[in-house]
This record gives C-alpha cells, structure tokens and sequence, in this order.
C-alpha cells in the first residue's frame, strides 16, 4: 500500500494552530530561572504529536503540538533558536524559540524531498542543513536553509551515500560528518526498507561550503547491513556512532563505533551480555563531556549502557523500558522512555503518565 506525502496546505493549517498557544508567564520563568532546559518530540496517549520542553528535574515546562511524529531537535545558541526535524519519511520541520519570544515557523521539505529527522546549524547561525532523502534517485542530500532569510532553501549537496540521518558539525566549523545508514527507502512505500541485501552504511565527512567529499569509510563486506545511523563528538573530536543491524537476528555483530578524522573506522568491543541486551538496535548516542563519557540506548533491548571515552569500557548499565533519548546531565545522563519516564543524570524517576517520549533529547544551555 503507498502511503501519500503529507499535505503542505494542510500541515500548515495544522502547525499554525497548534503553535498560537502562548506558554503562561509563569512557566516561562520557570524556564529562564535554570541553568539548561531539555528538548524532545513526544507522542502523547492519546495519539496527538509534540515537542516538548523539560527542565533539569525532568518536570515539563512546556508543550507545543505537531502534525505528525518528531524525531530530533537541533539549537543555535546564536539566535537561541531551536528546529524539530519531522520523523523520516516527514516533510516538515518546525522552527521555535524556548524563551517564548518569537513565534515559530514552518518549514517545509521541497517536492522531491523529504526529512530524515536531524539537522545542525552553522556556527554563526546562518544556515541549518538537514539531512534529506532524494527519494526518485535513492540518493542522499544535505539540504541547505538560510536561516535569515525565514529558511528558505538555498541549495543541497551530496552525502556521498544513501539513507543519511544523523549529522555533526566538526570543530573546524566547516567539516560536517554524515552517518549514511545505506538503506534505501521511498515514501511511496513508507518506511519499507528496499535494498536490505545490498546496502551499504558508510561515514563521510563533507565541506560544508563547496560540498566536496572530504573522507568516506564504509564498513567491512560482512557488515554491509550494519546501519550507521547516530553520532556525538566527545572532547577530543572523536565521533562516537551507533548502528542497527539488519542482517540475521542470531547474529551479534558489534554496535558501536568510533571515527577519528584520516582514521579508519574502529568498533567497540562490549562485554557479549551488555552487546546482546541491545537487540542489535542502538537508539541514540550522547557525549557527556564534563565527565568523559559517552551514552548509548536501545528501545529495543530495553537498556542503556554508559562508556569511559577515553578507554572505551563500560562503566554503567542500566534497564529501563523502550529507553531512548539521551543528553548529558551533570555527570550523568538524563534519559527518557517510550513508557512516559524521565530519568535524571543523578537516578531519580520521574514520569508523565500522557506522554510517550520519541527517540532523541537536547540539552540546551540557557547561559549560551
């Protein structure tokens, strides 16, 4: 069965209704009285979509509706900004500002098109590039907005690979990483994965400015359906990226990797009952880096485990059911569940019984 694009009138109808809401006085204060808030899109029980604002005891501030499902949100601490990216094969993205003081905007993929759910800023703000799907030629795309100029699209480049999702900015600030998950897919079929037996996952890094490749590293032949699909860079530059594996599920290939620019890519040894407690499926990746360490979580195997980055061992793990969005939290993680729980970095549980917490979480510094 297809599953039709959704209309651009009618999300727009949609998104401007839900986002006219104004966000009471004192909740505001509340959010502009702490040192960071926390960002994520949520499904709520009753079936709606939205973004949410959480503070630093996981209590919710704020709430703003979505047409559809969400997936991961980017921050310009230039123009505090911040953008939620629809869930793939979604065609709009949300731009808000969590201090209430500008109405949001909508920005809406070109035909063609659509989002795979994450994006990042340059660092001076004017421009958010998105990761994209050139769904007629099953190729990948950086889309390219001017965020000055109400995001319009100013342009693509290439990622050099298929089915890109997750992207990091390096430290150079024209760098950026891509993980290429190598799946092929068509919104004309949803989420089908097409080409599962030949793909091929890679991580490139692409400028930024020209759109040239600058590195590309694919995976082994026997790992070819190791979907790269998350990435956080930890201090040193490092990037940390976690895949899901589409091969056989008797198989237990290693999940989580490191990349080091002029390096080949290196995977982690795990301890084999942290490794298969992930189901093959790690969900999201975080870099703590106050405390050195690097998070990754499965919704599918119902577990986190947290990593020492600079020897690569396991320090903590921890079952919590459907985990999956992460962000550093003093020196922890705060995570959220797709069961309504909101974890903080110092262990304590909270829980908001009408919301399903989505896949990823940011942390957003107020004194940034």
């Amino acid at each position: 069965m297809k599953t039709p694009l959704i209309d651009r009138r009618d999300f727009l109808k949609a998104a401007g209704a839900g986002f006219i809401a104004a966000m009471a006085p004192q909740a505001w204060a509340n959010t502009l009285g702490t040192d960071a808030v926390f960002a994520t899109a949520f499904v709520k029980r009753d079936g709606s979509y939205g973004a949410a604002v959480l503070s630093e005891a996981g209590k919710l501030l704020h709430a703003i509706d979505l047409p559809d499902r969400g997936h991961d949100v980017t921050f310009d601490p230039v123009s505090k900004r911040s953008v939620v990216f629809a869930r793939q094969p979604g065609t709009f993205a949300v731009v808000f500002d969590h201090t209430g003081r500008d109405r949001p905007l909508t920005i809406a993929s070109i035909t063609g098109r659509h989002f795979f759910g994450h994006g990042v800023f340059s660092t001076d703000g004017a421009l958010l590039y998105a990761t994209e799907n050139d769904f007629d030629n099953a190729a990948g795309v950086v889309g390219v907005y001017d965020a000055r100029a109400k995001f319009s699209r100013v342009g693509e480049f290439p990622t050099y690979g298929m089915g890109p999702h997750e992207l990091l900015l390096q430290g150079d600030g024209r760098t950026i990483a891509v993980a290429n998950g190598g799946i092929e897919t068509h919104p004309d079929y949803g989420r089908a994965e097409l080409n599962i037996a030949t793909m091929k996952p890679s991580y490139v890094l692409v400028d930024r400015i020209t759109g040239d490749l600058i590195e590309k590293h694919e995976l082994p032949a026997a790992l070819h359906q190791l979907s790269i699909r998350h990435m956080d860079a930890d201090p040193s530059g490092t990037v940390w990226f976690g895949c899901q594996y589409r091969g056989p599920g008797t198989d237990r290939p290693l999940l989580v990797g490191r990349a080091a620019r002029g390096k080949e890519l290196q995977l982690l040894d795990m301890p084999q009952d942290v490794l298969s407690g992930f189901r093959n499926y790690i969900g999201s990746v975080a870099a703590n880096p106050a405390a050195g360490t690097v998070a990754v979580s499965s919704p599918e195997g119902n577990s986190l485990a947290v990593i020492d980055a600079g020897n690569g061992r396991i320090v903590a793990t921890r079952a919590l059911v459907e985990v999956c969005g992460l962000a550093p939290d003093g020196s922890g993680f705060m995570a959220t569940t797709g069961a309504g729980e909101i974890v903080e970095g110092n262990g304590t549980t909270r829980s908001e019984p009408d919301y399903v917490w989505d896949n990823h979480m940011l942390r957003i510094e107020q004194a940034a």
